[in-house]
């Protein structure tokens, strides 16, 4: 996961304690570097103690910034004392960066409230919010108001901060792929093209008819097969699939692989149901488990905005994501739920799998032609789910997320699967239905649903909803 990098603004006010600002300053320092966050910010001998309060301060800080900006994926505002507000505001709109901004104060302590330690933070935290959001900035803030920067807490809002950035800077300009069209029984699977393009997310297509082509005119001793080929075996057990299936995984694999270094794409979705089973002869489902194993997330049935969920879960956690169907109740329990796909899930969520046919199609199509699903149960432990979806009619991308617990519950079923529990899991699925959200969702083997809400609604000004159950 690539490191993030914060631009660091230590706000001061002059009649307030100014040498508190030395040790501010050196304290959330530490803090970044406990956290492997690296720092940009003013060196102690261009203002005093490195902090901003004049428009001078803040010219110098905003010019830090700017020749920083291809590395700055997000703004630290820090309070050890009041702070100017208009100095960090103007520090932010002269820099240019359109990049979160998280605003912390310290916190006084009782003993110390003279006038030669009083930080006033508390209050001027209040002052810096207020300008901002006359500037038109977005900000995030810390769980408490005023925090010591050594507390887990705030090395916990350090952490989710950390993700925001990633997830509002990995969904800058990024082109998704879509191979094949929309399935004609998945009406769900609809988006709008240019909400996304909206929101600087471009989708890229190929035809089923001219990858079957692609992969029609590779030869069974292509050095990119063979490569490909042995790649599959060592991915999963492959003991119960004939070697003509593989060579089909193989060459399918190739021609995905070089569409999307051709086409510059980060993700993919892709037709299966069922023109991939009856005119090729495999389903896709291996495949695309290897490509959201090595975090290159590929959706089932054209699912774009599937896929877009898939991301943000991938960029926030630096793990693999999946898709899956909310498929059935478990039992009485209004708080559990299964989990399933065919499946494609990546590799990392099992906790054991092999490949095998795809048990649902076989009925329509053949068992020989459905070989190349992953088979197993999800392992335990929390997760986080993300729903994307295009609104036409309101012109909105809008989305829902939140957290769980994939649980050891017996269950014995077939294709990838888990149950899931859910607090209030009831609110949960009447708001899918009511607003009619697809069957799909997106999930992580992690804690990041926070981080996920805070970047699309906040900054990439979505229409989200957080379920916190």
């Amino acid at each position: 996961m690539k490191q993030t990098t914060l631009g660091v603004i230590v706000g001061n006010r002059g009649f307030f304690p100014s040498y508190l600002c030395d040790s501010g300053r050196k304290e959330i320092l530490k803090a970044l570097e406990g956290e492997g966050i690296k720092a940009i910010t003013l060196d102690v001998d261009a203002t005093p103690y490195g902090s901003v309060e004049s428009l001078q301060d803040a010219e110098k800080c905003a010019a830090l910034f700017k020749k920083h900006q291809n590395e700055i994926d997000g703004i630290l505002v820090t309070l050890p004392n009041f702070g100017d507000e208009r100095g960090v505001a103007n520090t932010i709109r002269m820099s240019g960066l359109d990049v979160p901004v998280l605003v912390h104060a310290f916190a006084d302590e009782a003993a110390k409230m003279t006038i030669k330690n009083r930080r006033d933070s508390f209050c001027g935290k209040m002052s810096v919010c207020n300008n901002l959001a006359q500037y038109g900035i977005p900000y995030s803030l810390t769980s408490l108001h005023t925090i010591d920067p050594a507390n887990e807490i705030f090395r916990d809002d350090l952490n989710k901060f950390a993700a925001t950035c990633r997830v509002v800077r990995g969904l800058e300009g990024i082109r998704l792929g879509m191979l094949g069209a929309r399935p004609a029984a998945f009406n769900t699977v609809r988006f709008s093209e240019k909400l996304l393009e909206e929101s600087g997310i471009s989708v890229e297509t190929l035809d089923m008819f001219e990858a079957f082509g692609k992969a029609g005119k590779l030869k069974d001793d292509d050095g990119d097969v063979k490569a490909k080929l042995a790649e599959i075996k060592a991915y999963v057990d492959t003991s119960a699939v004939s070697g003509a299936a593989l060579m089909k995984m193989a060459k399918f694999g190739v021609v995905v692989q070089n569409w999307m270094k051709d086409s510059g794409l980060v993700a993919t979705a892709i037709q299966c149901w069922t023109a991939m089973e009856e005119f090729f002869g495999i389903v896709p489902c291996a495949v695309m488990s290897m490509m959201s194993n090595v975090l290159q997330p590929s959706a089932c049935e054209t699912d774009i905005t599937g896929v877009v969920g898939m991301y943000a879960l991938q960029l926030a956690s630096g793990g693999p994501s999946a898709l899956v169907d909310w498929n059935n109740n478990y039992g009485e329990d209004p708080d559990k739920a299964v989990v399933f796909h065919c499946s494609n899930l990546p590799k990392a969520f099992f906790e054991s799998v092999k490949m095998d046919y795809q048990a649902i199609i076989a009925g329509t199509v053949g068992q020989e032609n459905t070989y190349g699903t992953m088979v197993g149960r999800v392992a335990a432990g929390p997760f986080s789910y993300c729903r994307v979806s295009t609104d036409d009619s309101l012109g909105v991308v809008r989305a829902y997320v939140g957290e769980g617990e994939i649980t050891n519950d017996p269950l014995d079923t077939f294709g990838g699967y888990g149950v899931v529990e859910i607090p209030d899991l009831q609110s949960l699925l009447r708001h899918i239905c009511e607003q009619g959200y697809e069957h799909h969702v997106a999930i992580s083997k992690s804690l990041v649903a926070e981080a996920v809400a805070e970047a699309l609604g906040n900054y990439k000004g979505w229409d989200v909803y957080y379920h916190e159950g």
